[in-house]
């Protein structure tokens, strides 16, 4: 499966997680909401429920709601645990990476577009922007992107072997 194709729904303990299973390409739903509300989404939207309290969990799966306890003390661990629990891939794909901060699409974009919105050096010392489609944040692969990959990499090495 493909990272594109998982549609999750994750509480509000999973705030930076969420943030880098969209930039990977996963569609996740985040909200602070209350337990029964989750359950009513996830189950309503077909989305797992992704989440770090047990008595959640134990709710979703008496209710037949596919869930996850995501397991890990720090965000390099849950990223594995999600690797290794859904086959997620550590790389980012720009041609599927989602808005960090609200979950919609990124699309290329050319720098005349954009060039109003990003300091004249990134213009300068950078070629390739991507935007949101809807909030309209423009991204790059900028000085960070080394710490990005060195992240990923650390995730990847905590859950070698199959996936399930």
């Amino acid at each position: 499966m493909k990272n594109n194709d998982l549609h999750f729904l994750a509480d509000e303990m999973l705030g930076r997680l969420t943030r880098w299973l969209r930039i990977l390409g996963s569609d996740v739903l985040y909200l602070n909401a209350s337990d029964d509300e989750l359950l009513l989404i996830s189950e309503r939207e077909k989305r797992i429920l992704l989440t770090r309290d047990v008595t959640l969990f134990k709710k979703a799966v008496r209710n037949d709601i596919k869930a996850h306890l995501v397991k890990g003390n720090n965000c390099i661990e849950r990223l594995g645990d999600m690797r290794k629990n859904f086959c997620i891939e550590l790389q980012i794909d720009t041609t599927i990476s989602r808005c960090p901060t609200c979950n919609s699409q990124i699309k290329p974009v050319e720098k005349s577009e954009i060039s109003d919105r990003v300091q004249v050096g990134t213009l300068k010392n950078y070629d390739s922007f991507w935007e949101c489609s809807n909030c309209g944040k423009v991204y790059w692969q900028g000085g960070h992107w080394k710490n990005i990959q060195q992240f990923l990499v650390k995730a990847k090495k905590l859950q070698r072997g199959m996936c399930h």
